[in-house]
């Protein structure tokens, strides 16, 4: 299963130009590295400020642009991370043991990703095979790269519909 796990931001990461304090990024990268030796980690990035982005807002077939920077900084996102784990739980559990992201109160949100096996009910098999091979031309894609050896000796998922692809 794959997770975005999603940083919330907070009114220090909001700031104008501000970085994060040297000694949580040499934390973070360190938990950066556990994820990436368990196999587990797929991508990851933080973000500039809500000031240096945009908002589009959709109504009918008008589309207006709201400029940042955004006030509730607890609604927006600092950063996330794309990963690959067995259950929601053992998500919680890699969760339970990252840095603080702030010096007082933060949070972070695990989200489970579609994959395209999900729409199975809704699309025909033809059409999931048809956004799976357009999915796995894209670069850096991770649906599928499955890590820690759960994948069989021919690359494929084990147990997965037939309308998986084959892992490169």
């Amino acid at each position: 299963m794959r997770f975005m796990v999603i940083v919330k931001a907070t009114p220090e990461s909001e700031k104008e130009g501000a970085l994060p304090d040297p000694q949580l990024l040499l934390e973070m990268g360190k938990y950066n590295e556990e994820l990436i030796k368990a196999g587990v980690l797929l991508a990851l990035d933080g973000l500039h400020p809500s000031s240096k982005g945009a908002r589009v807002k959709f109504s009918g077939k008008s589309r207006t642009v709201i400029d940042g920077p955004f006030t509730e900084s607890k609604e927006l996102i600092a950063g996330f991370w794309l990963w690959q784990v067995k259950s929601l739980e053992e998500a919680i559990e890699w969760v339970k043991r990252c840095p603080n992201c702030s010096a007082g109160d933060s949070e972070i949100e695990i989200r489970q990703v579609f994959e395209m096996e999900d729409f199975a009910p809704v699309l025909s098999e033809e059409q999931i095979q048809h956004k799976v091979k357009l999915r796995a031309e894209l670069p850096n894609q991770t649906a599928k790269k499955i890590g820690r050896g759960n994948t069989g000796t021919d690359g494929t998922l084990p147990g997965a519909p037939s309308f998986s692809r084959t892992l490169p």
